[in-house]
């Protein structure tokens, strides 16, 4: 967290939270919801400046709830997730790059729903690929221990079967699990969509 967020806070310690104007899309992008947007239930205008997306990313965190935040200044301005709290891309080298620009440690367990998304585990840290990003990671499927097209991997999201998907990250196999897309908020401890505290 910057040091003028952190001196910032202690100079204004009960500024109001603020709720509905912040999204993360599933797609690593980072949106501001005006009042019509909220109104609307739209995701909002994707914010381009490249200095405030850097603000952004430096300064997001949760707090003890799963509700994801950016500390901008003394406020913390609550994150609606369309997803998870982290989204994954493959940078040139097919490198797995979170959306904030740090790169996604070791992965120690994947899913996916019903849907098709991918979900990685990293340490305490749970991301959605980028579904723009799949066809980067297919080379890393293995289906009984051979390499999977991708029919065979829609059908085995789709149809099931006793099949064993991995994945393999970094010289070791990680077992893919199905799990389902409603089901991923609470088995990850986060919130979609924030709300205040009711007191």
């Amino acid at each position: 967290m910057d040091d003028i967020v952190k001196k910032a806070m202690a100079k204004w310690p009960n500024v109001p939270h603020c709720y509905g104007w912040l999204m993360l899309d599933a797609r690593g992008a980072w949106r501001m919801r005006d009042e019509q947007a909220q109104a609307e239930h739209r995701a909002g205008d994707r914010i381009a400046h490249v200095a405030l997306l850097a603000f952004i990313d430096r300064n997001y965190t949760c707090d003890d709830q799963g509700r994801w935040y950016f500390q901008n200044g003394p406020q913390r301005v609550y994150v609606n997730l369309e997803a998870t709290p982290w989204i994954v891309r493959t940078d040139a080298a097919h490198a797995l790059q979170l959306h904030t620009g740090a790169m996604l440690g070791p992965v120690d367990a994947a899913w996916f729903t019903e849907e098709g998304q991918l979900l990685l585990q990293s340490a305490e840290k749970i991301a959605l690929v980028d579904d723009r990003d799949l066809v980067q990671v297919l080379p890393a499927f293995r289906l009984d221990g051979a390499p999977v097209d991708d029919a065979q991997l829609l059908e085995w999201v789709t149809a099931g079967g006793h099949a064993r998907l991995t994945l393999l990250d970094r010289g070791h196999t990680v077992k893919v699990q199905r799990i389902a897309a409603a089901d991923v908020p609470a088995q990850f401890g986060f919130l979609r969509i924030p709300q205040p505290d009711q007191a």
